[in-house]
């Protein structure tokens, strides 16, 4: 019955899908508005999100309370519908089903895991953990059983099968929750603040229940507020005031407050360099400070006689140009992409430079002693050489 559901809904009958391009992209958001009618006039909870997850990602969903991350998960699992765009899961448009399309894809595509449990009180554990299956229509009332049985064992709740949720403890009932998100065996599995009111050796013992989920091969979305558990994840999408602040941003510089992030988020550029290009020279003015997105680069010391002295390799979130800002000097090494592959960069302007360094402490010691550290490596490298 599972395969009838999915294939009627995933395939290229229905009209609603795209040819697959075989990649490991599971999720996507093109330029999705949602906009809500309220007596105060129209109020816009997402700005033109656009966002790709692939299969196996763990992905964190951080934000302040009414930054837009809620309606943001309610577009993929189908429970709200953007204003305006496109959401695509595994490449079919959900966004043009029917109410009764999406019901049923839903059952069949998505286990959803929730802050408060949601374990209907009149019904034993197993039977919360059926539930699923019976309104999917999904295996014979014997499998429905056993997989259940199997699925509370998984989670280490076979004991409480046949008692009530009121008669278990709250790390037993979120268990038991997860275990009922896993019923129809779906792809992707979102929870929304499940560890919320879990004490914290429950909450990690939860934790690792997700990540062995992830590692079997499901794709786990997570709205948190726990920033301990956020950096765990495979990846962690910040959401203020509506849109998706850059994912490298809040890597960089995790110290940030949420308002600075945003408002340094609209003055970021992303470039691209070719093979060996450079992309900045020695000597010349300081404007920006750049931070590898994809790829690496080689910096190199100039000699007088032309030749460039090879003096380190940066990767892929490793951050450079702040010396030449800090000592408001000229450029002092040339920095070039990779001989052999492009290289892509994010590239924050002077300015936004500064005030994110003069909001965090924290952030600006960092940044002082990466530029300490690389002027002693140039200077070595310069007694080398001569």
């Amino acid at each position: 019955m599972a395969n009838n559901i999915l294939s009627q809904f995933l395939g290229a009958k229905n009209g609603n899908s795209r040819p697959t391009d075989h990649q490991r992209k599971l999720i996507e958001l093109n330029d999705i508005k949602k906009i809500y009618k309220t007596d105060a006039g129209d109020f816009m909870a997402l700005k033109g999100i656009d966002l790709t997850i692939d299969r196996g990602e763990f992905i964190g969903v951080i934000g302040k309370s009414g930054s837009g991350k809620s309606t943001l998960v309610n577009m993929i699992t189908g429970i709200d519908r953007p204003t305006s765009g496109q959401v695509y899961v595994n490449d079919t448009a959900i966004h043009e089903f029917s109410e009764g399309q999406m019901a049923k894809w839903r059952g069949v595509s998505l286990g959803v895991v929730f802050q408060f449990f949601q374990l209907l009180p009149t019904l034993t554990v197993i039977e919360n953990v059926m539930l699923p299956m019976d309104f999917c229509n999904m295996f014979t009332p014997k499998e429905r059983k056993e997989r259940a049985m199997y699925l509370l064992e998984l989670m280490d709740v076979g004991q409480q099968a046949n008692k009530l949720p009121t008669m278990i403890s709250g790390g037993q009932q979120q268990r038991v929750a997860i275990a009922r998100a896993l019923a129809n065996d779906p792809p992707i599995v979102v929870a929304d603040e499940p560890t919320g009111n879990l004490d914290s050796k429950t909450a990690n013992q939860v934790f690792a229940l997700f990540e062995q989920l992830v590692a079997d091969g499901k794709t786990f979305l997570m709205v948190t507020h726990d920033d301990d558990l956020a950096k765990r994840m495979s990846r962690t999408i910040t959401i203020a005031d509506g849109e998706i602040v850059n994912e490298w941003l809040p890597r960089v510089f995790p110290s940030l407050s949420q308002d600075l992030l945003v408002k340094i988020n609209h003055t970021v550029e992303h470039k691209s360099f070719a093979p060996g290009q450079p992309i900045i020279l020695q000597d010349s003015p300081a404007d920006s400070f750049y931070v590898i997105t994809r790829g690496k680069v080689n910096v190199y010391l100039n000699r007088p006689d032309a030749h460039e002295i090879f003096v380190d390799e940066l990767i892929q979130g490793d951050f450079f140009g702040e010396t030449a800002l800090l000592s408001n000097d000229l450029r002092s090494a040339t920095v070039r992409a990779d001989r052999e592959t492009p290289v892509d960069v994010m590239v924050i302007p002077r300015d936004s430079f500064f005030n994110v360094i003069s909001e965090s402490e924290e952030t600006q010691e960092l940044v002082k002693t990466v530029s300490d550290q690389r002027q002693l490596s140039l200077r070595e490298a310069s007694r080398e050489a001569s």
